[in-house]
């Protein structure tokens, strides 16, 4: 499913008139601290969110591409203190609101009430050891993602400013968690985004791959070749509420990437029978290790998702439990009519593999599709899940009878993805729990 269905790459790209910016670095790693004077980019309203477009600034004073710069309005109003790249559309992420100018130790400040949040009030410790440490946004650092494998602090970076200073972050991260090893990678669409293309950065010793637990089951988490950091926490909870319904059922996990589902569901959920499916090798081989890891017994079929539905649906096969998890299939406004067919294509075929009184979890990570059209979504895929019900004639199209569908929950990412209030858009998983008669 994810090889054939990944979406092409979202955004507009690089402004038309680059060729006249200024050189952005990505050799050089930035320090915290301020350039003296600190350049001052104007906008043409004020503005509360922390994305700011290219198109709402007026005007830049000597700023180059990823200097921390002062962001005023255009009546002089001082609205904080961001990172600045023209040549990506989003060009101003806003770190600091008000007067106050950070410093070094503001930094470090964001860093530690994102390490309090994850030990002190979640207590993620006592069950696990691989988490997000920093989510973007809501923890006050747009353009980065970290998150914690053991001793890795693996980042994925979106913006210029913030991978010309991760590497500067991570350490002093490290030194609160007492991790040895980091890993910097950029976005598959950073270099369309940001303008420049941007190596990784892996620092001297640090393992190709890691095994990590979350409550008792060990994964491997591979640091190349695969998926955002290295593999999705976020599906930590749903992972563990999944196996409450598993226990003696039959499981099929679609788009199983590296086996979460499929492997909870036996590890801790006793699954009588796991299928996982997925369209790419390298996952698939390291879900059999995670399996093999966890002493249980799942079968993982390389195969694209619709084609196995399909399969499984002409030879009458039905499965207790079944998880839909695909890739994000909607990254721009461009794709949402595409990926929400997608999403109800996927959706009508996984609800007529459930068995009578069985239980279908569907998620979708894609942002842009909101909540409430996901359930929408799903509701109508219902209606036309049921038994194929033969035309009255041969020119009508053969159509489908109405399966009733129960949302018993609605859940989303694990509490370390916190959702930001000024930033709606860190709310990007959405996952229904469905029982079908």
């Amino acid at each position: 499913m994810k090889g054939k269905y990944r979406p092409r790459p979202g955004g507009r790209g690089r402004p038309r008139n680059q060729a006249s910016l200024p050189p952005a670095s990505v050799e050089q790693v930035f320090d915290l601290g301020l350039k003296d004077p600190i350049p001052t980019v104007t906008l043409k309203t004020r503005i509360s969110h922390t994305s700011i477009y290219r198109k709402q600034v007026a005007s830049s004073d000597n700023a180059d591409p990823g200097d921390l710069v002062v962001v005023k309005a255009g009546d002089g109003h001082l609205i904080g203190y961001g990172i600045y790249n023209p040549r990506s559309e989003l060009a101003v992420r806003l770190l600091w609101r008000g007067n106050e100018a950070p410093t070094e130790a503001s930094w470090d400040q964001k860093l530690q009430t994102a390490v309090t949040l994850r030990q002190s009030v979640l207590d993620l410790d006592a069950v696990t050891d691989t988490y997000r440490v920093a989510h973007a946004e809501s923890d006050g650092l747009p353009g980065l993602m970290i998150d914690r494998f053991g001793d890795v602090l693996s980042a994925e970076a979106f913006s210029l400013g913030m991978y010309q200073r991760a590497t500067v972050l991570l350490k002093r991260l490290a030194g609160i968690l007492g991790t040895q090893h980091t890993v910097i990678q950029t976005s598959p669409q950073f270099k369309q985004q940001e303008g420049i293309f941007a190596p990784d950065r892996i620092s001297p010793g640090c393992p190709q791959s890691v095994v990590v637990q979350e409550y008792g089951t060990r994964f491997r988490v591979r640091f190349s070749g695969g998926h955002k950091t290295g593999f999705f926490c976020d599906q930590r909870e749903n992972r563990k509420r999944l196996a409450d319904f598993t226990p003696g059922k039959t499981v099929l996990d679609l788009c199983c990437y590296t086996g979460g589902f499929a492997v909870q569901a036996m590890k801790l959920g006793s699954a009588k029978e796991v299928v996982g499916v997925d369209l790419d090798e390298n996952p698939l081989e390291v879900a059999k290790e995670n399996a093999n890891l966890n002493q249980v017994r799942a079968k993982f079929v390389q195969s694209d998702a619709f084609n196995y539905m399909r399969d499984m649906i002409r030879t009458g096969r039905k499965f207790d439990v079944v998880v839909l998890d695909p890739p994000k299939l909607i990254r721009n406004r461009a794709e949402i009519e595409e990926g929400t067919r997608r999403h109800f294509d996927l959706n009508r075929l996984a609800m007529r593999l459930v068995a009578p009184g069985g239980l279908l979890l569907s998620c979708t990570c894609s942002g842009l599709l909101q909540e409430s059209e996901f359930m929408r979504l799903l509701c109508s895929a219902a209606r036309q899940a049921g038994p194929e019900i033969t035309p009255a004639t041969a020119e009508k199209k053969a159509r489908h009878a109405a399966r009733e569908m129960k949302i018993i929950a609605r859940t989303g990412a694990a509490p370390c993805h916190p959702v930001g209030g000024n930033d709606p858009e860190t709310d990007y998983l959405n996952a229904a729990w469905m029982i079908l008669e």
